[in-house]
C-alpha cells in the first residue's frame, strides 16, 4: 500500500516529514579527498575569524567596522559615511564576483566556505560525534549516550557559542575594548552584554537544533541556483547513464540478466548527505556542494575495482557534448561578468587612490542668503565642513583663489579637528558689490583648505548678491 497522508515516512522536506515532524540527521562521515580539502580550508577560515579583530595593521585593527562612530576600518584603510561611492562600488564588484563564482563552480561557497556549513561540520558535529561515541564515522550511536554525556556537549556548545559571540563582537568595537568589558561587571556596559547574550542564545539555537534546515529553509541562496547556475555551470551530479538500473551483481544469474549500472544501491550517498537529500534524484535545492556524496561512493568504486566519479564534480553541458562529441561551448556570462568586475575594480582603485587625509565642502548657511552693509560690501555667510579622515589631530587653513577681490573672516585662518572628526566652521565672506553688477549667474567662490600634512582641497561655492537674483516672475517692469 502506498504512504497515507500522515505518514512520517513520507517527507515534503529532507529534514520534515509529511505529518510535520522532524527528521534529525546525523550524517555518516565519508573520508576522501574532497574531505580532506575543506577541512583545511575549514580551519583556516575558522583561525582568521577568530584573529581578525587582534591583527593590528598600521596601528589599527585590521577590521574594525565603528557602526556608532560611522567609521570602518578594513586591512588598512578608513571608509567614512561621506565614502558611498566606494561603497557602492566594493558592494557592485562583490555581487558581480559571487555571480561569476557560482556561474562557475557552482554552490562551492555554501559547501567551502559559509560559516554555517564551516562551524557545524567541522566544530559542533566533531564533537557531537566524539561525546556521542561516533568519532571517525558519524551517524546514530550505537546505544542511546549517557545523561552525563549529553550534559558535557550542550555545555561544551555554549562555551563555544560564547566565544564565537565575543569575537563578533569584536569587530565592532576592538579587541582592547571587549578585552575591557569582560573585567568589568555586566551592569556597567548592560547594551554590549545584552547584544553578546543573544548572539550566544541564536548561535546555541543554530547549532544545536537548527542546524541544517538554516540552509534549507532560511538561507535564500539555493532557491536563486535556477538564475545563478545555467546548465555549464559545475554541480554534483549522479552520472545515470553509467550508474542505472541500480543492484548489486547477484551469483548464479546468466549474464543477461546481470544489472548493468555501477551503482549498488548502497545508499551511503543519501546517508553521508548533511542536508538528508539523496543526489541520484538530480539536483536539489538543498545540495549545498559538500562532496561528502562523491567521496562515500569513490570509496565504493574502489573497493568494487571500478571506476571512480560516479558521482562527480561536473555539469550537464559537459555531459552531454561528451556523449553528442561536441566541441565546448563559449558562455556570454563568464565574459561579462569578468568584464563588469574589472570595471568596478579599476574604478574603486581610482576613487580610492585620489582620496586625502580629509574632506571639505562649503555649505550655505541657513537665513538670509546675503546682507549688504553702508560700504557696500556684500557679506554671505557658509559652512566649511571638514572631516578628518587620519588617526591624528590635524590643523588646517584656508585661503581665497578666486575671485581676488573676495575676502574671508573666519575668526581666525586655522582649526584643529580631531582623528577621524566631522567639524562644521562659519565663515563670512566679503566682497564688492561691483563684483555682481551685471550677473545674471552667480559668482563662484574657490577657496584652497590646506591640511597640516600637505594634502590639498580646493572647494567652490556659488556666491550670492543683488543682481544675481532674477526679478520675481509676477512682477512687471516700470
Amino acid at each position: 500500500m502506498g504512504a497515507s497522508s500522515q505518514d512520517p515516512n513520507e517527507l515534503v522536506l529532507s529534514t520534515m516529514a509529511r505529518d510535520g515532524s522532524r527528521r534529525w540527521l546525523r550524517p555518516k562521515l565519508s573520508k576522501g579527498a574532497f574531505l580532506n580539502r575543506r577541512r583545511v580550508v575549514a580551519y583556516l577560515l575558522i583561525a582568521a575569524y577568530t584573529l581578525g579583530p587582534h591583527v593590528q595593521i598600521g596601528g589599527s585593527p585590521a577590521i574594525l567596522l565603528d557602526v556608532p562612530a560611522r567609521r570602518f576600518t578594513l586591512f588598512g584603510f578608513t571608509f567614512l559615511p561621506t565614502d558611498t561611492l566606494l561603497l557602492a562600488l566594493a558592494m557592485m564588484g562583490l555581487l558581480l564576483g559571487f555571480f561569476l563564482l557560482t556561474a562557475l563552480l557552482g554552490r562551492v561557497w555554501c559547501g567551502w566556505a559559509c560559516p554555517q556549513t564551516v562551524y557545524l561540520e567541522f566544530l559542533f558535529r566533531p564533537l557531537e560525534r566524539l561525546l556521542d561515541g561516533t568519532s571517525g564515522r558519524g551517524g546514530e550511536p550505537r546505544r542511546p549516550p549517557a545523561p552525563v554525556r549529553v550534559a558535557l556537549k550542550y555545555a561544551v556548545y555554549l562555551l563555544l557559542s560564547v566565544f564565537v559571540a565575543n569575537t563578533f563582537l569584536a569587530y565592532f568595537v576592538g579587541a582592547e575594548q571587549l578585552w575591557e568589558w569582560m573585567h568589568r561587571p555586566p551592569f556597567a556596559h548592560p547594551g554590549p552584554f545584552l547584544l553578546v547574550t543573544v548572539i550566544t542564545g541564536a548561535m546555541m539555537f543554530n547549532f544545536s537544533r537548527f542546524r541544517e534546515q538554516m540552509c534549507i529553509l532560511a538561507c535564500p541562496y539555493g532557491r536563486l541556483q535556477s538564475v545563478l547556475l545555467d546548465e555549464s555551470s559545475l554541480i554534483v551530479g549522479y552520472d545515470k547513464a553509467r550508474g542505472e538500473p541500480r543492484g548489486k551483481k547477484r551469483k548464479n544469474l546468466p549474464v543477461v540478466e546481470q544489472p548493468k549500472g555501477d551503482c549498488v544501491d548502497c545508499g551511503l550517498c543519501a546517508s553521508t548527505c548533511p542536508t538528508g537529500i539523496d543526489i541520484r534524484n538530480g539536483l536539489q535545492m538543498e545540495c549545498v556542494g559538500c562532496m561528502q556524496c562523491v567521496d562515500a561512493c569513490n570509496a565504493v568504486m574502489k573497493k568494487l575495482d571500478r571506476a571512480p566519479n560516479l558521482i562527480r564534480y561536473s555539469s550537464a553541458r559537459a555531459d552531454a557534448d561528451s556523449v553528442s562529441g561536441k566541441a565546448p561551448r563559449r558562455r556570454l556570462r563568464i565574459i561579462v561578468y569578468p568584464a563588469l568586475i574589472a570595471v568596478f575594480a579599476a574604478l574603486f582603485v581610482t576613487v580610492l587612490a585620489s582620496k586625502q587625509s580629509f574632506d571639505a565642502v562649503l555649505l550655505r548657511n541657513q537665513g538670509h542668503p546675503f546682507t549688504t552693509d553702508a560700504q557696500g560690501q556684500v557679506r554671505n555667510v557658509v559652512r566649511l565642513k571638514l572631516t578628518n579622515r587620519s588617526d591624528a589631530v590635524s590643523r588646517y587653513t584656508v585661503q581665497v583663489q578666486a575671485p581676488n577681490s573676495t575676502e574671508i573672516d573666519a575668526g581666525g585662518r586655522e582649526w584643529l579637528v580631531a582623528a577621524g572628526a566631522v567639524e562644521t566652521f562659519p565663515l563670512s565672506v566679503f566682497s564688492p558689490a561691483s563684483l555682481f553688477v551685471g550677473s545674471r549667474g552667480k559668482v563662484e567662490l574657490v577657496l584652497r583648505v590646506t591640511a597640516d600634512n600637505g594634502d590639498v582641497r580646493d572647494v567652490s561655492y556659488s556666491l550670492l548678491g543683488p543682481d544675481t537674483l532674477p526679478p520675481p516672475a509676477n512682477r512687471k517692469p516700470k
